[in-house]
Order: structure tokens, then sequence, then C-alpha cells
């Protein structure tokens, strides 16, 4: 089926998003209005550490007024950034934590109903600290980001139950589970994402 845009309207932009309006072409004759939002894209870590335990935050979402249990996380916003670099910027940047082994875990288009976001999900592996002196200093709700180390198949009850709603973090969460139960050989390398 061929689904032809006759008109293309911005409607909003920002640094993260813009919002258009497309009138398209529907295969069985007419058209119809669809909204949606061109994302700049995201990254999400699955730290996982040599005891089994992955690294989670509690992060507050004015979007949904809660505050949620995610992977560390953030936009691809960082012109000519690779994909595992922003990955790698993320950890440090919100738990203080480097990684030496990266695979791509997932991708995941979180809401395609209403807007292009994917996120990359990458697995990190042999766990560090970032030195004192090199820690980034986080802002607003940031700041208030605190590292729990959750053991993994805790993190999946935590999924399956409701506990975790963020769709990324339960991706990531049973991606890396599914993964760690077939001696991590489904995942592919971190420089496959797209």
């Amino acid at each position: 089926m061929t689904y032809e845009v006759l008109s293309h309207t911005e409607r909003l932009r920002n640094k993260v998003f813009a919002i258009f309006t497309d009138d398209v072409a529907m295969p069985g004759g007419g058209s119809a209005l669809r909204d949606y939002m061109v994302h700049v894209g995201a990254v999400g870590v699955v730290a996982v550490d040599t005891a089994g335990r992955v690294a989670l935050v509690r992060q507050y979402r004015p979007a949904v007024r809660q505050v949620l249990w995610e992977l560390p996380a953030g936009l691809v916003d960082v012109e000519g950034e690779p994909l595992v670099d922003a990955a790698a910027r993320e950890l440090a940047e919100e738990v203080d934590l480097a990684a030496a082994t990266w695979d791509l875990l997932a991708e995941v288009h979180p809401s395609p109903g209403c807007s292009n976001e994917k996120i990359r999900l990458f697995l990190a592996r042999d766990i560090s600290p970032v030195p004192e002196t090199s820690r980034h200093t986080r802002t607003h709700e940031e700041a208030e980001l605190e590292l729990h180390w959750v053991d993994l198949d805790t993190a999946v009850g935590m999924a399956l139950s409701g506990e975790v709603t963020n769709a990324a973090c339960m991706v990531g969460i049973l991606g890396a589970a599914h993964a760690r139960d077939r001696d991590w050989k489904p995942l592919r390398p971190a420089a496959t994402a797209t």
C-alpha cells in the first residue's frame, strides 16, 4: 500500500522535537490529516555489573507527573557523535559510571503511533566508576538522580508487575535477561546501531 503525503506542515519546533501535520492520501480513497512528532532520537544504557545487577535510576517525568524507574539515558543531540559514544556519555553524566564492554541490545520505537523517536539500547559491562575529578555536574531533574543497583531477575519482575512502565527500561531489562540466559550470544556489535 502507498500512502502519499499530499501536504506537510510544521506546527512547532524546539531543540528536541518538531510537530507536523501531514495530509495523507489513503489507499482506499480520500485523505486524512495525521499529526506526529519528529524526535532527535535517544540512547539508553543497560549497565550490568559482575554481580548480575542492573543500574536503574528514578527520574521525574513532567508528561506523566511521576517519578519513574528508568535506565541511564539521554538524547542524541551532539552533532556527529557515534551512538555508542552518546550512550557512554549518558552513563557517565547520569550515574558516574564507565564501561569497557559495549554491545547493541535493541533498537526501539517507543510510540510509533505519534512519534518517529528511536531509542538505541546498549548493554554496558565491565563497569567502573568515573573518577571524582571527571564527574558531570547534574542540574534540574537530573540533579536528583540516584543510582540503584537492582538484581536483574528482580528488575524483570518489576517490569512484568507494572512497577517499571518506561518502555525503554522494560525492553532493556527484558532484553538483558534474555541475552544473559543465552550467555550473551544474541548481542550485536555496538557500532551496528542506526
